[in-house]
Order: C-alpha cells, then structure tokens, then sequence
C-alpha cells in the first residue's frame, strides 16, 4: 500500500492537503504535452503527489516517467500553485486541495509508453488550442503557462 491509499484507509473521502509536481513538457514547436486521465476522462499535465522522503524534482521526473515512459532533460521551475483553484473532487469522492510545484521541461526522446492506469492517451497541443475539458486544477496553471508564453513572443 502506498502513501495516499495509507492515509485513505484512515480519513476516507475527506479533504487532504497534498503536496505534488506536474511538469509541463514542451517539444521544439513550444506544443505542451497534455494526457487524457484514466481516472476523470478530462485532460491533464503528467505528474502527481509527492511519496514520503521524495523531493519535488524526483516526484516530477517519477511522475512523468511513471505516466508516460519519457525521461526529462532540465527541470525549470515554473511556480507553485495552491489555494482554493486547487481544490478538486475525484469520481471516487476523494477529495484534495492541491499543493503543487510545476515545472517546465523538454523530453530527452519522444517514444510514449503510457500507463493505463493513469492515462488514455496523450496528445501535445498548442497553447493557443488547448482542450476545453481540461480538469479543474489545470486550468489556472494552463492560464499562466499561456499568459508566460504570449508575452515572451
């Protein structure tokens, strides 16, 4: 068992606090990787929450590798984003109100090997055509990542 479904088993469904990273990953054409979540059926940036004596950066690049089979070259920190646009529901009921570092990145090799479990499918999109189903707590970091990128043109 592992650190979430541990602290599960205890509280149930009620709101936790969790801390974790997702990374934007970009490819040369500025495209952002987005994967299409097993779990909501919505679209989201790879990452997730951070395991007992794991750093921010190691939970990032784990995440990443773990949901998409891609190895990431320099992590750049990006912002944390926390608060009450963080808070999300999952279909189970579980419910958390997300601490999360996002970083940038590129891949070092684009060759997918998805985890079922974690996501459908995984598409890379322009920051001016981003999915309208984004999940909820993606889409301050999407508007920020956008707002970055525009006025660096």
């Amino acid at each position: 068992m592992t650190y979430i479904p541990e602290l599960r088993a205890l509280v149930g469904t009620r709101p936790l606090i969790l801390p974790g990273a997702a990374v934007i990953v970009v490819d040369d054409d500025h495209r952002v990787l987005l994967l299409g979540r097993a779990d909501t059926g919505g679209w989201g940036l790879p990452g997730g929450f951070t395991e007992p004596g794991e750093s921010l950066e190691e939970t990032a690049r784990r995440e990443v590798a773990e949901e998409t089979g891609l190895e990431l070259g320099e992590l750049t920190l990006m912002n944390v984003f926390s608060g009450p646009e963080q808070y999300f529901q999952y279909p189970n009921g579980d419910q958390v109100f997300n601490v999360t570092t996002v970083y940038t990145a590129t891949a070092l090799h684009w060759s997918f090997r998805l985890d079922p479990l974690e996501a459908t499918r995984a598409e890379l999109f322009s920051v001016d055509s981003l999915p309208s189903d984004l999940i909820d707590p993606e889409v301050p970091i999407m508007e920020h990542y956008s707002r970055m990128v525009k006025n660096s043109r």
